[in-house]
């Protein structure tokens, strides 16, 4: 009688065992698809969320749809995209923007003149080839 309890335990404890080792597997890869899948998705959406939420009059966006315009004006939820070729207006969630490009008015106006101005003082120093 003693001999068969101490086979039951024994059998206990190696079941016991098999358990986690079937168990550990399964809650590592549960963790490594989290880690790997879930955290980088959550960081983007956050990222889209911010750059919808910072759009500004003037700015061109591109819609998940392909459609590409400047913004005109911004209500709560919505947006209205007026498109370049033929001024066509067209009221849309901000949900359906896919990428901004800021508009850049102080840099743009200046930028160019100064960029023209070096290369000729560029070709003016430059010695000539005979």
């Amino acid at each position: 009688m003693i001999n068969f309890l101490s086979t039951d335990a024994a059998a206990a404890g190696a079941g016991a065992g098999s358990l986690i080792t079937m168990i550990l597997p399964m809650i590592l890869v549960i963790v490594f698809m989290y880690i790997i899948l879930y955290l980088p998705q959550k960081k983007q959406d956050k990222k889209d969320a911010e750059m919808r939420a910072s759009i500004e009059i003037g700015d061109e966006v591109t819609t998940i749809g392909g459609i590409i315009g400047h913004v005109q004006s911004i209500k709560d939820d919505t947006f209205v995209l007026e498109t370049t070729s033929d001024r066509v207006k067209i009221r849309m969630r901000r949900s359906a923007i896919a990428s901004v490009q800021k508009l850049d008015m102080g840099n743009s106006g200046s930028a160019a003149p100064a960029k023209v101005a070096e290369k000729a003082e560029k070709t003016d120093k430059a010695p000539a080839k005979k």
